[in-house]
């Protein structure tokens, strides 16, 4: 698990407007869920900053397999039920309305086996009429080996780098980010392996048809990388 950078997670990824994206997710929610209930699980929810937002409409529950970002999540909303667990396992002995998976987190499965065990469990937790939302990583097509990324944060007591170059092996992309942060204790240097498996639209579809959902895909979804859609039929 990647525990040195958990701390830096929400300053690194400060650009995302979790505030729009909960409002879009709520809209699509609206138009697609037939269950008429209002449970909601976030599953790899990381920091808890969706449900910071979902929370005012939906009861929440989140899910994630780091103790590091629970932590951070529960701190932020208390009110809000935390499991730590794996997608690819998880059983919470209850079902919900809506069941989402955002943010590309769907890619850390690796393998289509594991796409099939995780999706499974998450349709598992549904309830009829409801929806499960996935925010799928890229595409082997779209995955651009050899591409060079950067992120810089330029605070008063806070200075960080993180540099990454993207790689490929038959199916899966991997990466390594190099950080180097500053703070007023000194500077630190580390680097986590990340590997994401990289699945062709019509394969994420068909395990969801496979778990016994109705799908369809938006193409622009919440970030740009679209959004899986199954609902459960009644």
């Amino acid at each position: 698990m990647f525990t040195k950078s958990v701390p830096f997670y929400d300053v690194i990824y400060a650009f995302k407007d979790y505030s729009v994206e909960a409002q879009r997710l709520l809209e699509i929610i609206r138009e697609h869920q037939l269950s008429g209930g209002e449970r909601l699980l976030d599953v790899a929810c990381g920091t808890g900053k969706h449900l910071e937002f979902l929370k005012e409409t939906y009861e929440v529950e989140g899910l994630d397999l780091s103790h590091e970002m629970l932590e951070i999540a529960q701190a932020r909303t208390p009110d809000v039920l935390y499991h730590h667990a794996d997608m690819l396992d998880f059983d919470l002995g209850r079902e919900f309305d809506v069941v989402i998976c955002l943010f590309s987190s769907i890619g850390y499965v690796k393998t289509l086996d594991n796409l099939t065990r995780a999706v499974g469990c998450m349709s598992n937790h549904l309830l009829a009429g409801g929806v499960l939302i996935i925010e799928p990583w890229l595409t082997p097509d779209s995955w651009k080996p050899g591409t060079v990324h950067a992120n810089f944060i330029d605070e008063p007591e806070l200075k960080i780098a993180r540099m990454s170059n993207s790689c490929v092996e038959g199916r899966l992309s991997f990466f390594d980010f190099h950080y180097l942060i500053g703070t007023p204790e000194g500077v630190e240097y580390f680097v986590e392996h990340h590997e994401l498996g990289l699945f062709e639209t019509e394969e994420m579809s068909g395990v969801m048809k496979t778990s016994g959902l109705e799908v369809i895909f938006d193409d622009e979804g919440l970030t740009g990388r679209g959004l899986f859609i199954g609902r459960k039929p009644r």
